[in-house]
């Protein structure tokens, strides 16, 4: 079934993206699965392609696209069957870097980022004590002449086992000496292979999905103080500016869910006959695929709007938001109707269903949980008084 927008000024990327993760069916995802490995091949095939350096300006050799097209690539990579979460960070962490990254910054890293010579995967933001909580982190960063030793620790930093570099939020100076908890946060790239076993160890967690999660530690590691991002102590607001990117990047990855789950679902209510008729005839497996199905256009149409706020230097605040918690509602309604429509075979993992169920459960949590996108409706689109 199409589900693709008759408006749609993605296509033909959309269907190059289709046509590459053809190569990696089902039973390429099943073996990392359970192996917990790391899908190499599709990430550089994904490289090679050009799909992640789609926002890297052309200048340094990637393609200038908008952030609509890279929600495409990752929502198209979803609908397929496959999983962008080995990569996907690439793509919002780069709008960091190319808003506050000093030239020379940018001429090193973006261009063999762009080649993938380099890679961009790892984000060091929460912490075990503060979680979501970002200005409380304590992982600390002290200016000694041309550089800075980095004491602490970070959780969730997904892929650090994969990443050449990594985009590291650390406090600079102490919560209690500045004016706004925000202030005080520095960011800066840290070249992760020189750092490994030099202060910077990383150990694998276990996971009910294929993610690649690690907390990482830092003792003593030396950063360049070249690799500051932007101005020292203002670091939160470089990270927060990359942020509704995520949020609508991560939304189109639920939306590619949601369609997977609903195509499969479609065809097997189609294909499985008990009782002398397909089972799609019986409105109780009818019904619940049809109303996921509604939910994913809702979602996908905010989505959309917040694309184009966001490429036209709008506001977005409210759609990224709002469609992040959308969007994974309608992929968790879609996998909830998927696993029903499937009955048993549903948990088989040669169907795939359950691989997906789990993957999909991921984006009620992460990378911002709902109850703080609600907290954000309340305060910032309804003006209602500040929850936390």
């Amino acid at each position: 079934m199409d589900m693709h927008m008759p408006t749609d000024d993605h296509a033909e990327i959309r269907e190059e993206v289709r046509k590459l993760c053809s190569r990696f069916p089902g039973e390429y995802w099943r073996e990392l699965d359970a192996r917990r490995g790391y899908p190499t091949e599709f990430v550089q095939a994904l490289t090679e392609a050009g799909w992640l350096s789609a926002l890297i300006p052309e200048e340094y050799g990637g393609s200038g696209l908008p952030l609509s097209a890279a929600a495409a690539i990752l929502e198209e990579i979803h609908a397929a069957g496959c999983n962008a979460a080995a990569c996907h960070a690439q793509m919002y962490i780069m709008g960091t870097i190319l808003k506050h990254g000093s030239a020379e910054q940018k001429a090193k890293y973006l261009p063999r980022i762009a080649t993938g010579e380099l890679r961009l995967q790892a984000f060091g933001v929460t912490e075990p004590t503060s979680g979501t909580d970002t200005t409380s982190l304590r992982t600390f960063a002290k200016r000694e002449g041309d550089k800075y030793i980095v004491n602490g620790q970070k959780i969730w930093t997904s892929r650090a086992e994969h990443s050449d570099l990594m985009l590291l939020l650390a406090r600079t100076t102490p919560k209690d000496q500045v004016a706004k908890r925000t202030e005080g946060l520095s960011t800066f790239i840290v070249d992760m292979k020189a750092a490994l076993g030099n202060g910077l160890t990383i150990r694998p967690i276990r996971t009910m999905m294929n993610h690649n999660s690690c907390e990482v530690f830092f003792d003593n590691m030396e950063v360049p103080a070249e690799n500051l991002v932007g101005v020292e102590g203002k670091g939160f607001r470089y990270i927060l500016d990359g942020m509704n990117a995520e949020r609508l990047l991560i939304a189109s990855e639920s939306i590619g869910d949601a369609k997977w789950f609903i195509n499969k679902s479609v065809e097997y209510s189609k294909q499985r006959v008990l009782f002398g008729r397909p089972i799609g005839q019986n409105q109780g497996v009818q019904f619940p695929i049809a109303k996921a199905y509604a939910q994913m256009r809702a979602a996908e149409a905010l989505i959309q709007k917040g694309l184009q706020k966001f490429e036209a230097h709008l506001p977005c605040g409210e759609e990224a938001n709002m469609g992040k918690m959308l969007g994974a509602d309608a992929a968790w309604a879609a996998a909830e109707a998927c696993v029903q429509t499937h009955g048993g075979f549903g948990f088989a993992e040669e169907y795939d269903v359950e691989r997906k169920f789990r993957e999909a459960r991921l984006y009620q949590v992460a990378p911002i949980s709902t109850n703080l996108v609600l907290s954000y409706i309340g305060e910032h689109v309804l003006g209602m008084p500040r929850s936390y």
